[in-house]
Parts: structure tokens; C-alpha cells; sequence
């Protein structure tokens, strides 16, 4: 059939087509970044899991271990973890091809506001990981072990929920170090203005409680290892957004 013969729904239904071809293509890019990272990781898997299970070992009292209760645990969480950390490393890979499939649709600007927010999200949330593991869990480690002593029980610990606490917290924390890139795509888009988001410290301040109170451990030290620093990070992003538009108002 000639492009002249062709039907209103053929003509609609071809772009469709193309964009979803598109879309397979990148995901697929995306995935074999993934995979590839993967297979040259997989080999120091162990190594890999005893390093993201240091911060616990070297808090546990005398005699406490990470234990395994799944037959197949001691293969298979050292493998996810491998797996989570392939995804980490490949993640600009990944963001690339996102980036690839939208930035035909976006304007000039949009495209490059959107660029360095990506990397500086990127940015943040390996920062936010890096706290998360360097500061918050020998903290709270420490501290549950304290609250275990007086008890004389084994802290004993099964590696995939070990896997699945850690895993929370690197999420937790990775969104909380999100906060300023937010705050200022919210402003830069017109959804809030500077004005408001001065005005919303206070509920900023118990939102960040209530937050840490849920995704951290019942004590007040987690809690205020996540609050105040989504109350400062909030704080952060209110000054880049205040300067950002000083900076536009002075080039207008």
C-alpha cells in the first residue's frame, strides 16, 4: 500500500510503532550495560557482600555472626548484591538512554535544565548511599547492639535480612540527598515559588520526623541521623533555588 493509500489509524499507528521499537531498543541498551557490569563483578561476589556487611561485623559483640536460614542464601544474596551494585555503576548508562528516548520531545531549555539535573541527581543519591553506609549504619549498629547486651541474647543476623534493612536505608537516604534537586526543579517549573517554601519550614521540620521515624530503627539517634539532614538538604535546595532566580532576574 502507497503512503497516499494508507488509513488515518496506519498513519497514527506508525509513530506509535516506532517509539515503542525505540523504547525496546533502549531498554535493551540499558539492560546489557546492566549485565555487562554484572559479569565483571560477579567473580568477587563474596568479597562484594562482605564489604556492604563490614559496618555490622565490626559492631557485633563477641561471638555474633551473619547466619544463613535459606538453603540457597549464601548464593543468592551475594549475587543480588552484585547485581544492585552493577545497576549503581551502569546507572549513567541507564539514564543516558532515558534521556535519549525523551529529549526528542523536549524544548531547548527543558533540555538543558534537565541534563544537569540528572547528573547532580546521580551525584546525590551515590552520596546519599555513602553517608548511609559510612556514618548511619555503624551508628545504628552500635546502638542495637548496646540495646542487645543487657538482654545476653546472640545477635544473630540472616544475611537477606540484612540484605533487605540495608537496602531500605540506601534508598532512604539516597531519596533524602534528592531533596535540593526537587526543591529547585519545583521552582524553576513554577509549582512553587521561594516565598513558599520559607513558609512550609515547619512543616518540612515534622514531615522529616515522620519520615525518619518510619524508615529508621525506634530510637532517637537513627531518627535524627535521617531529619536533619532532609531539614538540611530542604534548607540547600531553598538557596540554590533563591540564587538561581537573583541569577535570571539579573540577566533579564
Amino acid at each position: 500500500m502507497s503512503e497516499l493509500q494508507q488509513t488515518p489509524n496506519e498513519s497514527i499507528a506508525s509513530p506509535f510503532v516506532a517509539h515503542l521499537v525505540e523504547l525496546r531498543d533502549r531498554i535493551i541498551r540499558a539492560g546489557v550495560a546492566v549485565i555487562v557490569v554484572f559479569l565483571g563483578l560477579v567473580y568477587w561476589a563474596p568479597d562484594i557482600f562482605r564489604i556492604l556487611a563490614h559496618p555490622l561485623m565490626a559492631n557485633l559483640p563477641a561471638g555474633g555472626k551473619l547466619i544463613v536460614t535459606d538453603v540457597t542464601g549464601s548464593f543468592f544474596v551475594p549475587m543480588k548484591v552484585t547485581m544492585l551494585v552493577a545497576f549503581v555503576i551502569a546507572l549513567p548508562v541507564v539514564l543516558y538512554q532515558i534521556w535519549a528516548f525523551v529529549a526528542p520531545g523536549l524544548y531547548q531549555h527543558e533540555k538543558r535544565l534537565v541534563a544537569p539535573l540528572v547528573g547532580f541527581s546521580y551525584g546525590l543519591f551515590l552520596c546519599g548511599m555513602a553517608f548511609a553506609y559510612l556514618i548511619v549504619f555503624p551508628t545504628i549498629f552500635r546502638v542495637m547492639a548496646h540495646y542487645n547486651a543487657p538482654l545476653d541474647a546472640a545477635m544473630n543476623t540472616d544475611i537477606d535480612n540484612y540484605l533487605s534493612f540495608v537496602m531500605t536505608m540506601f534508598i532512604a537516604f539516597g531519596v533524602t540527598f534528592e531533596v535540593p534537586v526537587v526543591v529547585v526543579l519545583l521552582v524553576r517549573i513554577g509549582v512553587v515559588s521561594v516565598e513558599m517554601l520559607r513558609k512550609s519550614r515547619p512543616y518540612v521540620v515534622v514531615g522529616a520526623f515522620v519520615v525518619s521515624a518510619v524508615v529508621t530503627p525506634p530510637d532517637v539517634l537513627s531518627q535524627l541521623i535521617l531529619a536533619l539532614p532532609l531539614i538540611l538538604l530542604y534548607e540547600a535546595g531553598v538557596i540554590v533555588a533563591r540564587l538561581g532566580g537573583r541569577k535570571r532576574s539579573a540577566t533579564d
